[in-house]
């Protein structure tokens, strides 16, 4: 039996530009200075317009696929999409569809960095703290306008 579902394409370009504007503040006033310094990044140190330019194509192609994907697992934990009763609040839906995401896949890809990039815990805090908050808003706006 395949689930029915369908994909609301402005939901999911509007969850792409919530996460990057809450990665803005996470990455900007609450975590950035610590990131840079894990990191190793300078303050002083001011990337190249063709970084910026990578960094941020590469940051919108990822953003697009995570949201993309996140889409298909809200929408293929709701029952009606497998004729299968009522769907229930929409929060259960979008909460854990994200929470299962990233933990299944962002902490054990993130662990790694730990366990072979002798990346602090700390970085790993930060970033699978930031991917945890990002998914989950991204799923909430997923799953309520569907």
């Amino acid at each position: 039996m395949q689930p029915n579902i369908h994909l609301n394409w402005l939901a999911i370009v509007v969850s792409i530009v919530a996460n990057f504007a809450l990665g803005s503040l996470w990455y900007g006033p609450l975590f950035g200075k610590a990131w840079m310094k894990e990191i190793g990044m300078s303050a002083d140190k001011k990337p190249t317009r063709a970084e910026i330019v990578r960094a941020m194509g590469l940051n919108i192609f990822g953003t697009l696929l995570m949201a993309y994907v996140l889409a298909w697992n809200v929408a293929g934990w709701r029952p009606s999409a497998w004729n299968a009763g009522e769907d229930g609040s929409p929060a259960a839906y979008g909460f854990f569809a994200a929470f299962f995401s990233w933990l299944g896949f962002v902490v054990p890809v993130m662990l790694n960095s730990v366990a072979f990039e002798r990346r602090s815990w700390k970085l790993f805090g930060i970033g699978a703290g930031w991917q945890l908050i990002g998914l989950v808003v991204m799923g909430m706006i997923l799953a309520y306008w569907r």
